[in-house]
């Protein structure tokens, strides 16, 4: 899983997070799962750890490595080449390699993998998911086919005004 490619993609889309365990639930279905990791770049926010222990519980391996940070203040990372190189390495072992990512950047690693033998599945957003990807994929999961199953939406701090009775019962806007 491309923790950081999933967890933008819900982000834009539709301002939730990514509810990763049924994520793992529907990409696995009732075949046995071997391994599952979540690639994740860490900016040393307090909060990943608790998302990371999730994960944890989940019974998903994670790797990570530190945000680059540069002297102009640009920050950059993600973890593509440490995701092709361990898929790559496990694919002689493998049926089957589920991919939770959009990035395009990953076609070329879906058809090593297919010319190794191994079954490619891609799981993302299909609104934000490369066509490359998608067409080198056998098998696509569009998250975007069931979005409350897929997402975690935060709860709202605010409630939405209602309009008084009376401009209710006229049928018009409440003025202040």
């Amino acid at each position: 899983m491309d923790v950081q490619n999933l967890y933008h993609s819900a982000r834009a889309l539709y301002e939730a997070r990514v509810n990763f365990a049924e994520l793992l639930r529907a990409s696995v279905g009732d075949r046995q799962l071997v391994r599952a990791l979540a690639y994740a770049v860490s900016g040393g926010v307090p909060e990943e750890k608790g998302f990371f222990d999730a994960l944890r519980k989940m019974g998903i391996d994670i790797k990570t490595k530190e945000l680059q940070t540069f002297a102009s203040g640009k920050q950059k990372g993600n973890m593509d080449m440490e995701i092709a190189i361990d898929a790559m390495s496990m694919a002689p072992k493998l049926d089957a390699v589920i991919l939770g990512s959009g990035d395009g950047d990953f076609a070329v690693l879906a058809s090593y993998l297919k010319s190794q033998g191994c079954k490619v599945e891609v799981c993302a957003f299909g609104r934000s998911t490369s066509q490359k990807l998608i067409e080198a994929a056998d098998v696509f999961l569009d998250l975007d086919s069931d979005p409350q199953k897929f997402l975690i939406v935060p709860k709202r701090r605010f409630t939405s005004r209602q309009p008084s009775s009376r401009a209710q019962a006229e049928g018009k806007p409440e003025t202040s």
